[in-house]
């Protein structure tokens, strides 16, 4: 892991105590009948007495419960079809308590974590910077729903958590939404369902129609016949697609870190998954926060975007198109070039760059990093938006190596065309820990999401799928990584530069390298780092070095086995040794191998100059 990332203190851990109320649907409408009849029959003082104990025992862990209770009666009443005009409200209250159950949010786990700069800055001193941190947080039935952390950093980076809420707020949800069949139907047949049924639906669905109007033709042409498993498995999801559409809309009383946006559909199988917020600024400057995120239903994914202005009104939707049927998407903070941009993993290995006229529809789409260290060589994809920075847009990744193991490192893209990689870190830039191998996922650390506070990087992760943490890394430090390609811009005189050349740096002490690789290209060479000896053999495969300047001591593979790693491959490379043993402990021994020098360190700049121009000429 990078020497220059600092893990804080601060836990996001799952909590059992966290509970909102769900609607509990018995399963038919006889027993949901029974119920009510029981409720019906009983005398009205009976009742009344029955409900206020229940009132007594669960009204500190719920928000408004007298309310819910009277909804989930509505809603329990349409399921049994039977007549309830009688009921006192007692009775409406009493009978739907027992339409109620308790939905544990985050027993399970609070992870993969996204953040954004939060849009109120209000009341702050200079220096101070107010965040939202959004988490995927696993509860009851293994459901995953989204909920939010406020928090503020400080000149120091030092990072102040609102107070966690036990009592959560759920929204209103409507379905207000005009679905265009055309693409309706584009959507589903994306999905690989069956075309016979699909036909059938396209034949009966108007060309505009509200999603609740079309999930009710879908459950007539259900009813119509008897449907295959594959039928039954389009119909399913078509209704699914019709949940997805949905505006939320929070009470004004209730503040972020209460509010929770649970699954859209019943059929929604784990629910929302690593949603990824951004902060995106149109051409005439106006802002608006989205986040990309999926659902699936044991069959397919529907890849989904969430739109909101203020986080009291939610706007979400699903997306189309032949790329977006893999997870991880993530939105650009602006148009580029006049265009929407997304990163994906369309193949499920490699990371691509899309561009669309919309927001909604994602066809187009073009490699632009494929996996190239042994901690990524499986997959790679990214942990968030692009963030935009002087030197280009900065993307946080992720890479899947042995043993399943996530890491998180860093690329670099062109501001003016992202689908032109400038750079990217050759070693992780955090991976787990001993104490972060276990959990729920083993090995894994993630992120769906970063900010820029001043000159650090505030990256928000999890471990093991479990809890998450926040760790901070100096932007300096990243970009003397990525960039490590870099030449100077000194100019110098041609006698200078026919001595100049390509080397390879390998060192693992960050200090050291940036000693080194400054006065080397300083004076005109470029140079290229691997932190280790995996990393050096990996770059020596991919492009001609003039010398190689090595540590001895490095983990994994020492610059004596680097040695005899290039004379067993006849691989002709003059090598300097740099040192901080005693010259006279090791100087025979590594020129027998076939080095050409050893210097001690710490480096002088003339001594190493001198010998670097009389090995490369």
């Amino acid at each position: 892991m990078a020497q220059y990332i600092k893990r804080t203190q601060i836990r996001f851990t799952p909590d059992p105590s966290v509970v909102v109320t769900r609607f509990y649907n018995p399963g038919d409408k006889i027993r949901a009948g029974s119920i009510l009849q029981k409720i019906s029959d009983m005398p009205d003082t009976a009742a009344a007495l029955a409900i206020q104990q229940v009132i007594r025992e669960f009204s500190s862990r719920h928000q408004n419960l007298g309310k819910e209770f009277v909804r989930h009666f509505e809603q329990a009443a349409m399921v049994s079809a039977l007549e309830t005009g009688g009921f006192s409200e007692e009775k409406k209250m009493l009978a739907g308590a027992y339409f109620t159950a308790e939905h544990s949010v985050m027993s399970v786990a609070v992870y993969n974590p996204s953040i954004i700069i939060h849009p109120d800055q209000s009341g702050l001193e200079a220096g101070f910077l107010r965040i939202i941190i959004s988490l995927r947080a696993t509860g009851s039935f293994h459901k995953s729903s989204i909920i939010f952390r406020e928090a503020v950093a400080d000149p120091n980076f030092n990072i102040y958590l609102s107070r966690e809420e036990k009592v959560l707020a759920e929204p209103f949800v409507e379905r207000r939404d005009i679905l265009a069949k055309e693409r309706f139907i584009k959507i589903l047949k994306s999905m690989g369902l069956d075309s016979g049924f699909l036909d059938e639906l396209e034949v009966q669905l108007p060309e505009s129609i509200l999603p609740g109007q079309a999930i009710e033709i879908l459950k007539n042409l259900g009813n119509s016949r008897r449907l295959t498993k594959a039928e039954a498995d389009a119909l399913e999801s078509g209704i699914w697609l019709a949940e997805s559409y949905a505006q939320l809309t929070f009470g004004a009383d209730t503040n972020l870190t209460t509010r929770v946006i649970f699954p859209l559909s019943p059929f929604d199988h784990d629910g929302f998954e690593d949603p990824r917020f951004v902060r995106f600024t149109d051409d005439s400057g106006e802002v608006t926060y989205y986040a990309t995120t999926h659902s699936n239903n044991g069959k397919s994914f529907i890849p989904r975007l969430i739109e909101t202005k203020d986080f009291i009104h939610f706007n979400i939707r699903p997306l189309r198109g032949k790329n977006m049927l893999n997870r991880g998407m993530a939105l650009f903070p602006r148009k580029i070039n006049g265009k929407y941009a997304m990163l994906g993993r369309l193949d499920g290995i490699n990371n691509y760059v899309l561009f669309s006229d919309t927001l909604d529809d994602w066809d187009e789409g073009q490699i632009v990093q494929t996996p190239v260290y042994p901690w990524e060589f499986q997959q790679i994809g990214n942990s968030g938006s692009p963030i935009e920075t002087e030197h280009g847009w900065l993307v946080i990744t992720h890479g899947v190596g042995v043993m399943r193991r996530y890491c998180l490192s860093a690329i670099l893209l062109d501001r003016n065309d992202p689908t032109r990689l400038i750079g990217h870190l050759s070693e992780p830039l955090l991976y787990p820990h001993p104490d972060e191998m276990n959990g729920y996922m083993p090995n894994v650390v993630y992120s769906c999401g970063a900010v820029i506070h001043r000159d650090q990087l505030i990256l928000p992760f999890s471990v093991g799928d479990t809890y998450s943490s926040i760790a901070i890394a100096p932007l300096d430090e990243i970009f003397h990584r990525i960039l490590s390609k870099d030449t100077s811009q000194k100019i110098i005189s041609k006698e200078e530069e026919e001595k100049t050349g390509r080397i390879l740096l390998v060192e693992d002490d960050l200090i050291q390298q940036k000693i080194v690789a400054s006065i080397l290209r300083s004076n005109g060479y470029e140079v290229e780092i691997a932190a280790d000896g995996i990393v050096a053999l990996i770059k020596l495969s991919s492009g001609p070095f003039d010398m190689i300047l090595s540590d001895i001591n490095m983990p994994n593979f020492d610059g004596l086995q680097l040695l005899e790693y290039l004379r067993q491959n006849k691989i002709e490379i003059p090598v300097l040794f740099l040192t901080s043993v005693k010259l006279e402990e090791i100087e025979k021994t590594v020129k027998q191998y076939g080095a050409r020098d050893v210097l001690n360190k710490p480096v002088n700049r003339e001594l190493l100059l001198k010998r670097i121009r009389e090995i490369i000429v």
